[in-house]
């Protein structure tokens, strides 16, 4: 009877695991567009893994809704079955201005709320108005500057409904032609028909001065037919639509512009963060960004700072994000350094400062930081030396100071410490010395971890965060084969004394950061997560009996006399 029950309840207590487990649903909203005119519509997209539609009551009073749809997919997450849905629906103003989108509730989640510019309706009629497919396409900027990033727009209007179809863009001559983002697909009322319009965008950067032929783009597709095309079977009409061919007057750049040459529509420098104090040795994070529109990462200048007298700077990779917004691209460089001063006493940063060329004023610009000054204080009692410091720039105590760094020393140990005091030379052989009195192997000139203490002992917890916030990445490593016992001579070593298999992807990612174009932020909020509580070391036999490689030759028994 008990082997019976055995298995019922344990299939129970695993059901009542699985309900009790904490589900965290995923919402999220966006529309198509940011901006439209009076009269157009704007599709809302909901995607969700809670269960339930949407709640679209708040929408009453400020927009009328139609064309609901959805669509379900199903996907494996961890082991796990997860179901997403996305929801679609057509917004249609009532009223000009900027209107908010409401936040709505979906399934006990509630979606963010999203900013909407109406603008009034525009009087231009395309001149193909009237005809059930047609084509237009247009550019935000007709006298572009060479190397500028230009908005081009395809436009399809339909006014009867399209079985399929496909919208071929031709890339013109001496000009990089490249889609961006996905199709916008909304209604208008234009000459008394309600047309379905699919909004295509490109990116197009003239490479030459002069003018700039743009072929026009073309539409092949089918519609729905009429009733004896429905009822023989027939697969609906052939569609077909050209837009007119369109120039751009390209302008080379000018001779009083900045270099590098960098035309945009607006460029905006900010400190993201700052550090409010520095202490000689000690290393701390300054963090800048770059946004910049009309322009894309790779046309980006690299973001540097100025030489600051008597302190070192360490630059991290940028990270950049790229979107697209009213027809142009936009990007966001952000970039980090770590600051290391040499000695104690005044330091100034000038600000950076990025020149560019105004494309709407013709005119040249200059984006500049406020300079920053500090007071740079003598370096606190205790700390490790900052990253690529070496052990020589420490200064001597002073006359009368001298005390035993090194803890319990014997007598026979004494007169090495006050030789090392008087002879630098000597005081690398006293470390490597007192590292081999503990057990250390001896380690070359290049392989000793640079954050390793003077006195012979290994870092702490304290220091590996302090690594972590504030230095650089270099630092990071620096500090965990500085922590182990004994240190370790190398990242490889390293990754053998790790026990935890979170913590040693960790180190790679950090490492992947600093030499194979990594994220860099990504590496170091991993690290900080797998660290938190300390690092975890294999034990001595283990690290030391595990081989990366098989032996060669198997070991066999020896057979008993």
């Amino acid at each position: 009877m008990h082997s019976l029950l055995r298995p019922l309840l344990t299939w129970l207590l695993a059901a009542t695991a699985l309900l009790a487990a904490p589900a965290h649903a995923e919402t999220r909203a966006w529309l198509d567009r940011d901006r439209i005119g009076m009269g157009e519509t704007v599709t809302l997209n909901i995607e969700t893994t809670a269960s339930g539609a949407p709640d679209y009551g708040p929408l009453r009073g400020e927009f009328q809704a139609s064309g609901h749809a959805s669509r379900r997919e199903f996907e494996r997450v961890n082991g796990r079955s997860v179901t997403r849905t996305l929801y679609a629906v057509a917004l249609r103003p009532l009223r000009e201005g900027v209107i908010t989108v409401p936040s709505l509730t979906v399934g006990g989640e509630r979606t963010q709320p999203l900013p909407l510019t109406v603008t009034g309706s525009t009087a231009r009629v395309p001149a193909r108005a009237g005809d059930d497919v047609f084509m237009e396409s247009e550019a935000d900027d007709q006298d572009p500057y060479v190397q500028q990033a230009v908005g081009w727009t395809v436009r399809l209007y339909s006014a009867v409904p399209l079985i399929s179809g496909q919208i071929d863009q031709p890339a013109p001559e001496g000009a990089s032609l490249q889609r961006v983002g996905q199709d916008a697909q909304y209604t208008k009322s234009i000459a008394g028909r309600r047309y379905t319009i699919v909004e295509r965008r490109f990116q197009l950067i003239p490479e030459r001065s002069g003018t700039l032929s743009i072929p026009g783009a073309r539409f092949e597709g089918r519609g729905t037919g009429g009733f004896f095309d429905d009822f023989f079977g027939g697969r609906g009409a052939t569609l077909e639509a050209e837009a007119a061919p369109r120039f751009l007057q390209v302008r080379r750049a000018p001779d009083n512009a900045p270099q590098p040459w960098l035309p945009l529509h607006g460029l905006e420098l900010r400190y993201r963060t700052t550090p409010q104090s520095l202490h000689a040795g000690t290393a701390a994070t300054l963090e800048v960004q770059a946004t910049a529109d009309g322009a894309t990462a790779a046309q980006m200048p690299e973001l540097v700072l100025p030489h600051i007298d008597g302190v070192q700077v360490f630059p991290e990779p940028e990270q950049s994000d790229e979107s697209f917004d009213q027809g142009r691209p936009r990007v966001t460089v952000t970039r980090r350094f770590s600051l290391v001063p040499a000695q104690a006493g005044p330091a100034r940063l000038e600000g950076l400062r990025l020149g560019w060329w105004d494309v709407r004023a013709g005119a040249a610009r200059t984006a500049a930081l406020p300079p920053l000054t500090w007071t740079v204080a003598p370096g606190r009692a205790g700390a490790d030396p900052a990253p690529g410091a070496t052990p020589d720039a420490a200064a001597p105590p002073a006359s009368g100071a001298l005390r035993d760094e090194a803890g319990p020393i014997n007598g026979d140990a004494m007169p090495w410490a006050l030789v090392a005091l008087a002879f630098a030379a000597l005081w690398l052989v006293t470390l490597l010395w007192a590292l081999h009195r503990r057990g250390a192997p001896a380690l070359g000139a290049g392989q000793a971890p640079a954050v390793l203490r003077t006195d012979g002992t290994r870092l702490s917890r304290v220091e590996l965060k302090r690594a972590l916030d504030t230095g650089d990445l270099g630092s990071v490593v620096d500090t965990l084969r500085a922590m182990a016992d004994p240190p370790a001579a190398d990242v490889d070593m390293l990754l053998q004394r790790l026990d935890d298999p979170a913590q040693r992807e960790a180190v790679e990612a950090i490492e992947r950061a600093r030499w194979a174009g990594g994220d860099g932020v990504q590496a170091r909020a991993a690290a900080r997560s797998a660290f938190a509580s300390g690092p975890r070391w294999r034990s001595a036999d283990v690290a030391r009996t595990e081989e990366p490689l098989p032996p060669l030759y198997p070991t066999q028994s020896r057979p008993r006399s």
